[in-house]
Order: C-alpha cells, then structure tokens, then sequence
C-alpha cells in the first residue's frame, strides 16, 4: 500500500493544468472525509462554533459559486440560504447528505466551466469586493480556501472515528 496523495498531478504542465490539478487535489479530500460516515457524523458539531463535515461542505460549494461562477459573471444556481449570513456553515435539518454534495458538484462543475474557458489572466470582480480579480488569483485563493477547510475536516474527521490523512491512501 502507498500514501501517495500527489497521484495525477502534472509535474511538468503548465500554470494552469498545475493550479487545477492542486486544486481537484483538495476538492477530493473534501469529499473523501465523509466517506463511510452517517448523516449523524457528518452533520454532528464537533467544535464551539458548531463545525461540522457537511457544513464545511456546503460553505466551500457556495465558496466556489461565489468565486469562481458569479465573479466572472456566470449564472449561479438559484440558493435556499444566504452565505453573507454565514448560513452556508451548517445543514438545516432537511438537507442531507446527498444533497450537500451534489450542491458541491456542481458548484465544481460550474467553476471547471469557467476555469476551462477563461485564461489566468481574466479578470472578473467579485459583488461583494471593491476590486477585481484574476481567475489566476481566484485559482490561488480557492486552493488554500479548500486546503484549510480539508484541514479542518480532517481534525473533525479524527475526532468522530478516528481516521486521519490528507487524501484517500492508494493501493499498491
């Protein structure tokens, strides 16, 4: 067995298929942290301000819509809650875990759109910033977005069963 969470990353592609590649990197370890738990684990607030897995989920979906989608000016899927709330943190009661992450899906979906079809240097602008922004800045941004939030999950993950890691180790 082999721990070796860099499987498919481009050593020597360019930019952007590097960028994005880090990126699906961590988008994976996201989704990977919920593997084998129930909807009690995955929702269950594991710190004082009440993070859980499926939280951090939903957050990092309405992240990417936001980022990505609605900066460069794409349309956004209509939400049934409002991340400038902070309501993007936590699952209501009649969401579950299916739903949450296929509200990840394509908010990734969505976002891989327009990091396909735009360049690193195009530039879209966020409605709740006062400046514009790179997709070149977007991609870096998101990264360490997921990156901390994968971190985060990770702990949490380890406090409800046990399981630790950065990514889904690889058979041999």
């Amino acid at each position: 067995m082999t721990d070796d969470g860099d499987v498919g990353m481009p050593y020597h592609g360019d930019e952007k298929a590097t960028l994005r590649a880090s990126l699906d990197r961590v988008r994976d370890a996201v989704l990977w942290k919920l593997d084998g738990l129930d909807e009690e684990q995955v929702r269950r607030p594991m710190t004082p301000s009440g993070t859980s897995m499926l939280g951090l989920v939903k957050h990092l979906a309405s992240v990417e819509y936001g980022w990505f989608v609605e900066s460069f000016g794409r349309e956004v899927e209509p939400l049934w809650f409002d991340p400038y709330k902070g309501e993007d943190m936590s699952a209501a009661p009649d969401e579950t875990t299916e739903q949450i992450v296929a509200f990840y899906g394509r908010a990734r979906a969505a976002a891989d759109r327009v990091i396909t079809e735009l360049s690193l240097d195009a530039v879209g602008r966020p409605v709740w910033r006062e400046h514009s922004v790179s997709l070149r800045w977007v991609l870096v941004d998101l990264i360490e977005e997921t990156a901390r939030h994968a971190g985060h999950m990770d702990i949490v993950r380890e406090l409800v069963d046990g399981a630790a890691g950065d990514h889904r180790p690889t058979e041999a």
